[in-house]
């Protein structure tokens, strides 16, 4: 039961982050993810009474600064509360799952790979108890006689999608990345610090946005190309 939360956390991580993905521009999930670098070292502060440097505060003031500009830019978030609660829901769970993975190591001594093979287990069953509610499984339309009898659990479902050979690949190299992900995590985390992991992280922001606007066509306004610039500056000062 020690790694409980730790499991629990990091389901919370993956459905919030998911529906975040889901409901939000993918700039502005994108800018909810730098915000996990301040979440960290506010919670640090509140939880744990880690005091940051004056330099780190600069820091994350420039971050913060760079993702208020960079949101109030988003007009599709000022009228979309249910977005913006979910973007912060889960950059505060991303936090506490991340500053958990190093404390919990040191907690429990544990190795990067002890710690995840302890908490996996139970945080798959967490997982496999939300399928039911988060996602079209099909058992409704399987109880009707006809439906049964063809063997139809209706398209858009969990049951009725035709698994072809490219489909199950790309799921299962979809599973092994995410295994990499997880242990990369608390590989760096348990290395160095959950602020640190967040600022090694974040260089991909700029290349997803980038890649955003000049691979899809997304735009780009001056103010919030000026916000991630300055979120960025703070990142890597």
């Amino acid at each position: 039961m020690k790694v409980a939360p730790i499991a629990a956390a990091f389901v919370a991580y993956i459905v919030l982050g998911n529906l975040s993905l889901n409901v939000n521009p993918v700039s502005f999930y994108q800018v909810m993810k730098i915000a996990v670098a301040p979440t960290v070292m506010a919670l640090e502060l509140a939880v744990y009474g880690k005091l940051p440097t004056p330099r780190v505060v600069l820091a994350v003031m420039l971050v913060c600064l760079g993702v208020a500009a960079a949101t109030i830019t988003d007009t599709e978030m000022a009228s979309n509360l249910k977005g913006l609660a979910i973007g912060a829901s889960a950059t505060l769970v991303t936090a506490m799952y991340q500053i958990w993975a190093g404390t919990k190591q040191r907690e429990l001594k544990a190795s990067s790979m002890q710690l995840l093979h302890q908490y996996t287990p139970q945080a798959t069953l967490l997982l496999g108890m939300l399928i039911p509610l988060m996602e079209p499984v099909g058992l409704a339309r399987a109880h009707t006689t006809a439906a049964a009898a063809a063997g139809s659990f209706g398209d858009g479902t969990l049951l009725g999608y035709h698994y072809t050979p490219a489909a199950v690949a790309a799921i299962l190299l979809s599973a092994v990345l995410g295994l990499l992900v997880s242990l990369s995590t608390f590989l760096v985390i348990g290395a160095t610090s959950s602020l640190t992991y967040n600022v090694v992280g974040h260089v991909k922001t700029v290349l997803i946005l980038t890649g955003g606007c000049l691979m899809f066509g997304d735009t780009m306004p001056p103010k919030k190309l000026a916000g991630i610039g300055i979120a960025m500056v703070g990142i890597i000062w």
